[in-house]
């Protein structure tokens, strides 16, 4: 579809360039639409010396590094807002207060989708939306159809898909709850809605959220998620995993949610873990949704072999197999990767974790991760939480040191995995750095 006419001509104050990519294709793509770009982020130019590179070929783009200015923000006809900047900072109310409009990128690519006649999908949850994301995408891929994945995807910018986009595409959008906030804000949810499940995660950014009369984090992180059906249709879809549902039903949603039946255990699934079988479950309904047979979600679930960073199986080594699940960054999302992996004597794992505390439980994390053969963990304040516990673990402040200490406890038979069940801030750039440093580590080793 052509998208320029809603931005050419405009001034757009783009508020977070950031390192992973999505910010830069946006950019991109406003300034090849014509529009009048500023950028601003509180990232210095040297910090993000790669991004600004990208973009310096554009004319139409200007900069404003190392903080904000406010007159950038209501000097302008729209301010589009990365997913992980607080809606109630000074920038964006003053944007408000000018009547500017504030926007963020999946969220216009979802409006102008759906205008142009494509069917969204849309996929959140704490835990295994990425995968179900995937699973969906890689099955509508073989069964031929027009589909694109986009939302919250390693580098992507999804705003950039646009001019592909026509009647008859399916988009699949994985859905953080902070890209919800702008599905919010245009009063908008996907055609088919998949929620998978809810457990506390980033409750270090909304215990502090002081802007709603909602009195607790898990009330405003559940009241972000559940921007995926709020502004549902009649003939739309919401699938929602069993553990959520009567919350959901509690909502009020516009529609009933359904609550679909496991997959036959005759399906043979290449990825490991019961996590997995109920990831695959919500799939196939999404695809029985979308019109697909049976034999097509059968046929496209069983040939699936995974999300990098998501108990991905990474190489075997003397006898040991190592895995990468880089991407869990809850307690519950390590205890479900040891679970998938213990076959039958826990005594056989060797665990990498640890990192930046978010804030979660650790009473039943602290409980598993004993079970292990061995437990390496990586500094962070998460860490430090954990060590209270286990005073004699050993901590590394480097991702090399402690994947050597695995290795070094490790005898054929032994499984590492690489599982952080925290956040990455302090030793790495972002999870994406995380990831690519622990798939590096294992390659030059093998």
């Amino acid at each position: 579809m052509d998208a320029s006419a809603a931005f050419k001509g405009k001034k757009v104050t783009v508020m977070g360039l950031g390192l992973l990519g999505r910010g830069v294709g946006d950019v991109e793509f406003l300034a090849q639409c014509g529009a009048n770009v500023l950028v601003t982020d509180k990232k210095t130019e040297a910090e993000l010396a790669e991004s600004v590179a990208r973009l310096r070929k554009y004319p139409n783009v200007t900069f404003h590094l190392g903080g904000h200015r406010q007159e950038d923000f209501v000097q302008c006809d729209m301010v589009i807002k990365a997913a992980g900047i607080p809606l109630n900072s000074p920038e964006i109310a003053a944007a408000r207060a000018a009547n500017v409009h504030v926007a963020m990128s999946t969220a216009l690519f979802a409006k102008f989708a759906m205008e142009a006649g494509a069917k969204i999908v849309g996929i959140t949850g704490t835990r295994g939306k990425s995968t179900v994301a995937h699973m969906i995408q890689r099955v509508l891929i073989r069964a031929n159809k027009k589909t694109v994945l986009g939302g919250n995807v390693r580098g992507v910018s999804t705003l950039a898909m646009l001019p592909q986009i026509e009647a008859g595409y399916i988009a699949v959008l994985e859905l953080d709850s902070w890209q919800l906030q702008g599905f919010g804000d245009l009063k908008i949810s996907p055609h088919i809605a998949v929620f998978t499940n809810l457990v506390p995660d980033h409750m270090n950014y909304y215990d502090g959220d002081t802007s709603t009369s909602l009195s607790t984090g898990m009330e405003r992180y559940f009241a972000d998620k559940a921007n995926i059906f709020c502004f549902q249709k009649h003939d739309d879809v919401l699938i929602v995993g069993s553990s959520i549902a009567d919350r959901i039903r509690e909502s009020e949603p516009p529609l009933d949610p359904a609550v679909p039946d496991q997959i036959p255990r005759t399906w043979k699934l290449r990825i490991l873990g019961e996590h997995n079988r109920e990831n695959a479950t919500l799939a196939a309904a999404a695809l029985a949704a979308l019109g697909l047979s049976q034999e097509e979600i059968r046929g496209g679930l069983e040939s699936f072999e995974g999300v990098e960073g998501r108990l991905q199986f990474v190489s075997e080594i003397n006898g040991v197999k190592i895995y990468n699940d880089n991407n869990a960054t809850t307690p519950e999302a390590t205890i479900a990767a040891l679970r998938a992996l213990n076959y039958g004597s826990a005594t056989s794992i060797i665990l990498i974790t640890g990192g930046a505390d978010k804030g979660l439980d650790i009473k039943e994390f602290i409980a598993e991760v004993q079970k292990c053969k061995k437990v390496v963990f990586l500094a962070g304040t998460g860490t430090d939480r954990i060590k209270k516990e286990l005073p004699d673990a050993s901590v590394f402040n480097t991702l090399r040191k402690a994947f050597l200490s695995a290795v070094d406890a490790a005898e054929a038979g032994d499984v590492i995995l690489f599982s952080p069940a925290f956040a990455s801030f302090g030793i790495f750039k972002n999870e994406y750095d995380r990831n690519d440093q622990f798939i590096t580590l294992v390659h030059n080793l093998s």
